[in-house]
Parts: structure tokens; sequence; C-alpha cells
């Protein structure tokens, strides 16, 4: 067996963005679908069809744009807790605030 390749993603992982929205969008929209054609007459398939796109599409469009902010406002966050990690190291004789030096004396 191969071993699975693996990659680093900078920005928005926008793979896991349509996983989510696929299985968001069928769990929340398939019951409310069924629910909204109880109170529908539909004689046809055809007419089935149409009103689970017409029902259907914003419920996946909001749940698209829903996944999508919330994995940038994730990556946001992560990108912004590295960069404060990178700014505090401290090195050998490095200048502190109270001109102490820190580190190495020789």
């Amino acid at each position: 067996m191969q071993p699975v390749e693996e990659a680093e993603i900078e920005g928005v992982d926008y793979g896991w963005v349509m996983q989510t929205t696929f299985v968001v969008t069928i769990l929340v929209g398939a019951p409310v679908v069924a629910v909204l054609s109880a109170f529908v007459t539909l004689d046809s398939w055809g007419a089935r069809a149409a009103f689970a796109i017409r029902v259907g599409a914003p419920i996946w469009f909001v749940t698209a744009v829903v996944v999508a902010l919330y994995a940038k406002r994730v990556e946001a966050s992560e990108t912004d807790d590295a960069t404060i990690g990178d700014d505090a190291t401290i090195g050998d004789d490095e200048q502190i605030g109270n001109d102490e030096q820190i580190g190495n004396d020789d």
C-alpha cells in the first residue's frame, strides 16, 4: 500500500469547505425539503425535482457562505496566534525594556 500524500495548505482549505458544505447541506437540506414538501401538492416527479431544487439551492448557498466565512475566520485567528509567537522570542544578549542585558555575558 502506498502512503497517502499530505500537503501543507496556506490560507483557507477549500477542500474542507466543499466537503463540509456538502455534508451539512444534506443533513440540513433534506429534512427541510421533506417538511416543506408536505404542505405543497407535487403531482409529478418533475414537480418534486423542481421543488427540491427551488428549496435546496438557497440552503446550499447559505451553507456554503457560512462555512467559507467560518473557515476564513478560523484561519485568520490561527495566523494571528502564529505571528504572536514569532515576535515574542528572546535570544542571547537581547536588550529588554529596563536596559538590562539577558543571555550570555561572555
